[in-house]
């Protein structure tokens, strides 16, 4: 019975100080950050938008950036297409006099390969990475921007909200997860500088921009840190808001979390310097805190299960409480795995979620530690958001540093 009770101790102590206690501390580290004042002239940007067999939503994307406020003459819109296979070249040529761009890679390399190659085209001092399944608030642009107006910042990152359908789904957590963890960005933002950036959506400095970033890697993880090695923070901003369709189904999701963890893992291994609190102080503390601890958390709930049996097969009067528990979570995960496109109650949507965002942690530990590496992928289906389109017209393309001018 002592070991069991150690191990349930043990193992919810790590979720519990990662997603309770740090946050706590944040706020007595946090401090009231004055609002940045907006430049007088709004300087050139350039937004780079990889794309892989994106037909589906590229047109509405395309067309929610060009709607933003920001001046149309200060900005450049460059679509980097990943070898993409079906319409996504054409559709993107089809607004190039509104000042889109495209560039095309000859052989698949993935995201990051993309943004690479992307880095010997720009030249504004101002970077702005989106992706092609989101959209993005009219005044966002601006106010990336705007942060990235101090001298001190080397990342903005934009304010991830999750859209779908209001319907309960095995999805419904994603909302309330995404949420925690904007809020959790801005206490880090007000405490010294966030260590990991929204992937949807942010900006940094050409010289942050310009590190070539291994092709099985995150470039939103790994901005902020090398925004920290030139000496530079990183800021979350409420006001760069960013929609994200939700995922259509569990395995999607489950799919989706397993990469990126992974990915992520590998990130923070390629970056582990930074660990260092000798050298890094706060900054260090604050990645292990929010990266590593919650990369943790699903071995720390493996122990807390286990201990949780054994407590059970000691007491015998815990035994059928515990077996309802498991039982139930169970019953929850398998009928949204193999009922994937249903529209399930909360009840069991969200312990569903849960779960399988735990297991999923699982695997990608797994897969990281056997050095499986995913430069490249299928993108994760999402349902098209609505929005304006604007008329199309004849194309521009570019070509420079490994991208191959596109066909007319």
């Amino acid at each position: 019975m002592t070991a069991a009770v150690l191990l349930i101790v043990g193992g919810l102590s790590i979720p519990v100080y990662a997603y309770v206690l740090y946050p706590l501390v944040l706020r007595l580290l946090a401090r009231t950050v004055p609002s940045p004042c907006a430049p007088t002239e709004w300087p050139a940007i350039t937004i780079i938008l990889p794309v892989h067999n994106e037909e589906a939503v590229i047109e509405g994307t395309l067309q929610a950036v060009l709607a933003s406020d920001y001046p149309p003459e200060r900005r450049r819109i460059l679509v980097i297409s990943d070898a993409s296979n079906d319409r996504t070249d054409e559709i993107v040529k089809s607004v190039a006099d509104r000042g889109v761009e495209l560039a095309r890679l000859p052989v698949r390399g993935g995201k990051t390969a993309a943004e690479n190659a992307a880095a010997a085209i720009v030249e504004t001092e101002i970077v702005v990475n989106t992706d092609a399944s989101v959209r993005l608030h009219p005044g966002g642009l601006k106010a990336l921007v705007t942060a990235l107006w101090d001298p001190t910042v080397g990342v903005a990152s934009g304010r991830d909200v999750s859209v779908g359908s209001k319907t309960a789904s095995p999805n419904v957590a994603e909302s309330g997860y995404v949420g925690y963890e904007m809020w959790v960005r801005d206490l880090e933002t007000r405490a010294g500088g966030i260590v990991g950036a929204s992937g949807c959506f942010f900006a940094s400095r050409r010289g942050v921009q310009g590190e070539i970033v291994p092709a099985a890697l995150s470039r939103d993880f790994a901005a902020p840190l090398i925004a920290r090695e030139h000496g530079l923070r990183s800021v979350s901003v409420p006001g760069a808001i960013c929609f994200v369709p939700q995922a259509s189904s569990i395995r999607r999701e489950y799919r989706r979390k397993v990469r990126t963890m992974s990915r992520g893992l590998q990130t923070l291994f390629y970056k582990r310097r930074l660990l260092n609190p000798s050298r890094y102080g706060r900054f260090a503390w604050m990645l292990a805190s929010h990266k590593l601890a919650r990369w943790l958390v699903p071995w720390a709930i493996l122990v807390c299960g286990a201990g949780s049996l054994l407590l059970a097969w000691a007491v015998p009067t815990l035994r059928p409480p515990v077996g309802l528990v498991w039982g139930f979570v169970m019953t929850c995960s398998t009928i949204s795995w193999l009922m994937p496109e249903a529209r399930l109650p909360r009840i069991v949507a969200i312990p569903a979620y849960v779960t399988w965002g735990l297991v999923a942690g699982v695997h990608a530990w797994i897969s990281s530690l056997r050095g499986d590496l995913t430069p490249t992928w299928e993108p994760t289906k999402r349902a098209a958001l609505e929005g304006p389109i604007a008329e199309r017209g004849p194309s521009r393309t570019a070509s420079l540093g490994g991208l191959r001018k596109a066909p007319e």
